[in-house]
């Protein structure tokens, strides 16, 4: 399909001619050219539209450090306002930037890139990609990567940055096991200003080589959680590790040989350095030596046995993070020098890990000597004596940010309220008056949903007990910040995909999170990504809680309709989960359900593609499964119905229940549990399916198959249902004709009175337990006269839900032609009942008038 150009207006064409210099793309590229020059051209567009003027280093530092994880900023009253609004819609669109980027990065050949010389990923000649788009490319890849199962990691991408002619990278964000030494050191000639890695415990002492390479220009670096790469691999000295870029390991570097050559000598422009969670054998003080302009420094975990060495920076730092560091008076007195911190986070994991306890004494001391403090941690210290105010002083008056009312006693010293201050998993966050606005703790919603905001990128251990009480939240009281919650949660999860713990929780928050009570408080985008979250956590966890939770979560949004843009995925992954002989019953149960309610409105290209996946025989194993167990429980049903559902209208699926022993089981299931209605309604209803297929209605026509639907004919089971769907499977045969009937027991006249007899019984007013999306089955047995039982029994079937259900099935009939049908049965020699329904039939369908106001179909 060929879509027209726009036509740009006199402003964009000079913009899009500005621009020119910004992204080239030359030579006869033909249609596939033009698409990647429109993309790219939009591409630079965004970049244009929303960049940042630059700053000088000072502004820059300053802004860098007030983003730290634990220092939150209070928006002004407009910002208030734009995020209320935000919240209340909740479904702001993706970012021409985001839109183009995604589209580029699926798309590389089509846009980009080509492949090479034996087939390696290329830049094309004819490309330049300035330092905005380039970050975006490589940071959004990362996310891609990370959180989208179906976007496959491209060999050689960082490649595609070796070269700063063509490409500019600036500010690198990679994240765990995606990265190795080769990809650092592929964009080693590029000028990085900014470089964090989080968890990448592929990379070796190599990669400090690489980092090298940017000493001159880089100003932030963060290597949280990179356990491995102050060692050499496999103990080898770093001068031989050269070996060739193909015959780099996938596997993460055995820890052997510390490398002690890296230094940080040259690294002159350096101000934000995260050195969080680094093994304990590194000499954080030899390592720091050469540095000493910092102003940003994070060494959680991280052990100090000389903590006088911080000293050096005691004018210069403003932030100072040693978030699970053993405290100790002399590092309490080193730290309190300080006098330019703005952010302090001296917090831990847990109270019962810490020798040192803080007192009155010591949080008073931080609180007079650090005047300029706008950010403070204290999470997870016991306080050895009260700080508190008497509880009769702290009553007076509304809940209040003024530090001289302040119910904790050493912040009355602050000369105002801190932006952000840590009291999560201490007694202090129960207190009334707290000089600050933003406060985590476990007190409220707010407190809990700050420590999740503050504590999931770098303390998921936290972010995971904060999660855990949300939990508790949504469960047993309400949730009043519902689209901050579920965003929160949702970056949680993206964030920590291999944390089990973090998708326990998570997921269960979710669950309660998107239920019912909140529904209509979400929008259709975030509902889209609960979903996908839901599904990353499913992928990656076999484990029974994340599986029943995720599941339970699914069972929240309305199926197929919100599950369909991720159909193909959500089914291959519940068939996976029923694979296993033996499974959890509930996960079963849930898993089953969810099966069967997504092949039950959905087009028959779907549930072709469905079957393919394995649908029918994963339902037809857990059936002998249960058979095997002598249980019909609502698993047992749920396949049947399930199996009733994705036959309907495709004979592929058919063929291959037949295939699959599927009649065997049938028979089994009928001796077995005789007393089961809804399993005889599901199984009937399939096998009305399966009759439908001309091609496989041989294979019903033996006197064994032939004699139970006979037999089935005078079931009460459900109302009408099992003895309805036995005689339409009969029906079908009959269609066929006499030379089509092999057998002379039971005989065919026989078996047609039956059928009579049958349809006689029944109520035509009776409500029914099913759901026709088409009457073209039921048409075709409408002209003919080869069995006239079939006629009547078509005939029978439409006169019954047009009369109970007209408003459905009215339009369904006229829409799909019978009436014209139902005239020829008029015109033909058939029995004085069956035309008979067929005049009323008509009738009803004349007299139906459809709501002018009626706009659901």
């Amino acid at each position: 399909m060929l879509i027209a150009a726009p036509k740009l207006t006199n402003s964009e064409l000079a913009t899009k001619k500005q621009l020119s210099g910004t992204v080239w793309l030359a030579g006869k590229l033909g249609i596939l050219g033009l698409i990647a020059s429109d993309v790219l051209f939009f591409l630079a567009v965004s970049v244009s539209v929303s960049c940042l003027s630059w700053c000088s280093l000072n502004d820059y530092c300053l802004r860098t450090t007030q983003k730290s994880p634990c220092l939150i900023q209070v928006p002004d009253q407009r910002e208030s306002r734009e995020a209320a609004m935000a919240a209340k819609v909740g479904d702001n669109p993706d970012s021409l930037m985001a839109l183009c980027t995604a589209f580029c990065l699926r798309n590389l050949r089509r846009t980009m890139c080509y492949l090479g010389d034996r087939n390696k990923l290329t830049l094309r000649p004819d490309v330049f990609l300035p330092s905005e788009i380039c970050d975006k490319l490589v940071n959004a890849y990362v996310e891609l990567v990370h959180t989208d199962s179906n976007f496959e990691p491209q060999d050689g991408f960082f490649q595609l940055f070796s070269d700063p002619r063509s490409t500019r990278l600036t500010r690198v964000q990679l994240r765990e096991d995606l990265v190795r030494d080769r990809d650092l050191e592929a964009i080693g000639k590029q000028d990085l200003i900014e470089l964090h890695l989080t968890y990448c415990n592929g990379l070796s002492a190599r990669s400090l080589r690489a980092l090298t390479s940017f000493r001159h220009t880089l100003v932030s670096l963060s290597l949280f959680g990179c356990t491995n790469i102050f060692y050499r691999k496999g103990g080898a000295p770093l001068a031989c590790a050269e070996e060739d870029d193909d015959d780099e390991e996938d596997e993460r570097p055995a820890r052997f040989a510390l490398d002690n050559n890296f230094s940080f000598q040259g690294f002159n422009r350096l101000r934000l350095l995260n050195l969080g969670g680094l093994p304990e054998e590194v000499d954080a003080e030899a390592l720091l030596k050469p540095l000493p302009a910092l102003t940003s420094l994070d060494l959680s975990s991280m052990p100090l046995p000389r903590a006088t060495f911080l000293a050096q920076w005691k004018d210069r730092l403003a932030s100072l993070v040693l978030y699970n560091v053993d405290l100790s008076e002399e590092l309490i007195s080193t730290v309190v020098q300080m006098s330019q911190l703005r952010h302090l986070d001296i917090s831990r994991e847990n109270q019962r890990s810490s020798k040192f306890k803080m007192t009155r004494k010591i949080l008073t001391t931080v609180v007079q000597s650090l005047g300029n403090l706008v950010s403070l941690d204290i999470s997870g210290h016991i306080m050895l004596d009260n700080c508190t105010v008497p509880h009769f002083e702290e009553a007076m008056g509304p809940p209040s940010i003024e530090p001289s009312k302040s119910s904790i006693i050493p912040f009355q010293e602050l000369k105002r309220p801190l932006q952000f201050l840590g009291l999560y998993n201490t007694t202090l966050c129960n207190v009334m008056h707290i000089p600050a606005y933003k406060v985590t703790g476990s007190k409220n919603e707010d407190q809990v949903l700050n420590a999740i905001e503050a504590y999931t990128e770098h303390r998921p251990e936290l972010a995971h007990r904060a999660i855990n009480q949300l939990f508790d939240i949504a469960r047993i009281q309400h949730c009043s910040q519902l689209l901050r919650a579920l965003q929160l949660v949702i970056a949680a999860l993206k964030c920590h995909k291999y944390d089990k713990s973090v998708q326990v929780t998570g997921s269960a928050a979710l669950f309660y999170l998107t239920n019912t009570e909140y529904r209509c408080d979400q929008s259709v985008q975030l509902r889209r990504q609960v979903i996908q979250v839901v599904l990353n956590g499913m992928e990656q966890y076999q484990e029974v809680t994340v599986q029943r939770n995720c599941c339970l979560t699914l069972c929240n949004f309305s199926i197929p309709e919100e599950l369909e843009f991720q159909y193909h995925r959500v089914n291959m992954l519940l068939l996976k989960i029923l694979e296993p002989a033996r499974q959890d019953e509930s996960i079963q149960r849930i898993a089953v359900h969810l099966c069967n309610a997504l092949v039950c409105q959905v087009d028959n290209d779907h549930k072709e593609a469905v079957g393919k996946m394995g649908f029918v025989k994963t339902m037809l194993n857990l059936i002998q499964k249960k058979l095997q167990d002598r249980m019909c429980d609502q698993v047992m049903e749920f396949s049947w119905s399930a199996l009733w559902n994705i036959t309907d209208e495709t004979p592929d699926n058919c063929q291959m229940f037949l295939n699959c022993r599927g009649m065997s089981l049938f028979l089994e299931c009928l001796e077995e549990f005789p007393d089961k209605q809804e399993l005889h309604r599901n199984m009937l209803g399939l096998l009305g399916n399966v009759a439908e297929v001309r091609a496989l209605r041989p294979q019903l026509l033996t006197s064994e198959f032939v004699k139970v639907f006979t037999d089935l004919l005078d079931s009460k089971a459900d109302g009408i249902e099992v003895s309805y769907n036995a005689c339409g499977v009969l029906s079908h045969i009959m269609f066929d004709g006499p030379d089509a009937w092999p057998m002379e027991e039971p005989g065919r006249d026989s078996v047609m009175q039956k059928m009579w007899d049958a349809i006689q019984s029944w109520d035509v007013s009776s409500r029914r337990n099913i759901n026709y999306r088409s009457f073209e089955p039921i048409l075709r047995l409408l002209p003919q006269s080869i069995a006239p039982v079939s006629q009547h029994w078509a005939t029978w079937a439409l006169y019954n839900l047009v009369s109970v259900y007209p408003n459905k099935y009215c339009p369904l009939l006229v829409k799909e032609g019978g009436i014209a049908l139902l005239d020829k049965v008029l015109e033909m020699e058939s029995h004085p009942d069956t035309k008979n329904m067929a005049r009323k039939v008509m009738e009803q369908c004349a007299n139906f008038k459809e709501d002018p106001m009626d706009t659901s179909r």
